[in-house]
């Protein structure tokens, strides 16, 4: 962290002086690493047509929290993080052995965590308010411990995209032709389940349960509203995201606002402008 504060210093902003406010400091390394990963899965929830299963994970994710919160742990994230690996795995499982369409499937488990999430959290009489901070998020709050972790998970998917995904693409548009050719559809599609459910639930306690969706929707809507290939569909999409959290974080610094609600209306902003200027035919 020492190399990177180093750079930040010499930015001109009075945040960015030497030796103060290395919460602030914290809180855009931590958007630098969170936004590609947004925008990199962003093109394979809209690819996969899946745009509500990331906002089922984080209610899974929530009613996790919850758990964890009952059973005692110091660090309710690992509770909330197996719990929403446990929901993405029997979501692929029921989707593919029932014959409902998939958002269908997603309604009976989003409403399900909900459902169990306040049921949990309110057992014995107990106060939700605990909770309500996980609707809204702070990334201002973010430890330089976090930061590395979620720069391990950039790292992850990034693997995965170089060693799968020609395969995560053939199963997205055809999973029949994936399967005819070798593809094994279901763990294809269980580990980019896990890898949404781990960044969901990770990601959930800065960025706000409220918006989360968003981010794994826009910026990949975006971009497809103004990309004429794959290269630069996943390149618009990341781009996007990244410039929409950085200005995201600065403009809920200078206001005083949700820094979540403020990335995703600059992304909401950037499908705007990238939709009146795609080309129509």
């Amino acid at each position: 962290m020492t190399l990177w504060y180093a750079l930040v210093d010499l930015l001109p902003f009075e945040w960015a002086q030497p030796g103060s406010m290395y919460f602030m400091k914290n809180a855009l390394l931590a958007v630098l690493v969170i936004s590609p990963l947004f925008g990199l899965l962003s093109t394979m929830v809209v690819h996969s047509r899946m745009s509500f299963f990331s906002d089922a994970l984080g209610h899974s994710a929530f009613t996790g929290m919850a758990i964890g919160a009952l059973c005692g742990f110091g660090e309710p994230t690992w509770a909330a993080v197996a719990f929403a690996v446990v929901f993405a795995l029997l979501f692929n499982l029921v989707r593919r052995r029932s014959h409902l369409a998939s958002d269908t499937v997603i309604g009976v488990f989003s409403s399900t965590a909900v459902a169990l999430g306040i049921f949990i959290s309110t057992l014995g009489g107990r106060s939700f308010t605990k909770f309500n901070s996980l609707l809204i998020g702070d990334i201002l709050s973010v430890e330089p411990a976090a930061v590395g972790l979620l720069a391990l998970i950039l790292v992850l998917v990034l693997a995965l995209w170089a060693v799968s995904f020609n395969q995560l693409m053939l199963s997205a548009v055809h999973p029949a032709l994936a399967d005819s050719r070798g593809v094994r559809v279901f763990w294809q599609e269980a580990v980019f389940s896990v890898a949404i459910a781990v960044v969901v639930t990770v990601s959930m306690t800065w960025v706000g349960l409220l918006v989360i969706n968003s981010l794994l929707v826009l910026p990949a809507a975006a971009a497809r509203n103004v990309s004429r290939n794959m290269a630069q569909y996943h390149l618009c999409s990341v781009l996007g995201a990244v410039a929409a959290g950085v200005a995201g974080l600065m403009t809920s610094y200078y206001i005083g606002a949700s820094a979540g609600a403020a990335i995703t209306l600059f992304l909401a902003g950037w499908f705007l402008v990238t939709f009146l200027l795609r080309k129509k035919g």
